[in-house]
């Protein structure tokens, strides 16, 4: 009987002391939050750290270490310290997939790391295939949630990016100004950029096309979908089509103007009449 009492003891003693952990755990995650919010990124790390010590269980308190770790990246510094720091927030984030594989919230961290990563890459194959990397990530992202818009909206701005790059080396070799209209005259440069990026192109326009129908009033996606026709326009065999294309482009713009405008009127009233509401 002493023996099962004792037992019983023990156990009683464990689950007050896992439940301490995990209170002490919230609270550290709590403290880490107020020091995230004043900018005191390090002060927040070491909290979050002491969190997840506690109790391992807990993904919020992962996510937050993982992602104080990448807000103090800084993209293109190539110091011991910076590239540690985006090495730590990509451990953290994984390790929240091994547990939950489709946390939408780390699916999407690790591909802004791999895209910020790209960005302050100078060497372009090197650019290019970080930007492979990110949307790896972003193809998880949508496939754990298939209504997520940034998702498509990003993949699209992957496309571009790729794009960008081989179309204005294409123009600036052919001695082309920024601004000078199209098509390409050269025939072989044009094709070239046919074959290498066109899949690339309806890539970009048909992941956007999946965020407008996820959100008709998404109007970064609409200036993107201005971008990626008005220089697909380059790739045109005749200059009636360029036109048409251009124009197409245009509308787009337009659109993304009109949104703009709306969703500012929107907000306009809706703090007038919180303004009116608190007068009352």
């Amino acid at each position: 009987m002493k023996s099962k009492i004792t037992i019983l003891g023990i156990g009683l003693l464990l689950l007050f002391g896992t439940g301490c952990d995990k209170l002490r755990s919230r609270d550290k995650i709590n403290r880490g939050i107020a020091a995230y919010k004043s900018a005191k990124y390090a002060d927040a790390v070491e909290l979050f750290k002491q969190a997840v010590a506690l109790d391992a269980s807990n993904v919020n308190g992962r996510l937050y270490l993982a992602t104080a770790y990448m807000s103090q990246y800084i993209p293109g510094a190539e110091s011991p310290e910076n590239l540690q720091l985006a090495k730590q927030a990509k451990e953290e984030f994984n390790k929240v997939l091994e547990a939950h594989p489709n946390d939408t919230t780390a699916l999407a961290s690790l591909a802004s790391l791999s895209y910020q990563q790209a960005q302050g890459m100078p060497d372009l194959d090197a650019k290019l295939k970080k930007l492979d990397d990110a949307k790896e990530w972003y193809l998880k992202l949508i496939a754990a949630d298939p209504q997520n818009k940034e998702g498509f909206y990003s993949l699209a701005v992957i496309d571009w990016v790729k794009w960008y790059a081989a179309w204005m080396k294409a123009r600036a070799d052919l001695g082309m100004k920024p601004e000078e209209s199209g098509p390409l005259k050269d025939k072989k440069v044009k094709a070239e950029l046919k074959e290498k990026h066109s899949a690339v192109i309806e890539d970009g326009i048909k992941n956007l096309e999946q965020a407008l129908k996820i959100d008709p009033n998404y109007d970064d996606a609409m200036a993107y979908m201005n971008l990626l026709i008005r220089e697909r326009a380059d790739l045109d065999d005749t200059a009636d089509q360029y036109k048409k294309d251009v124009e197409v482009a245009d509308s787009w713009v337009q659109k993304a103007l009109d949104t703009k405008k709306m969703k500012a009127a929107k907000q306009a009233a809706a703090q007038a009449g919180g303004i009116t509401q608190e007068n009352k």
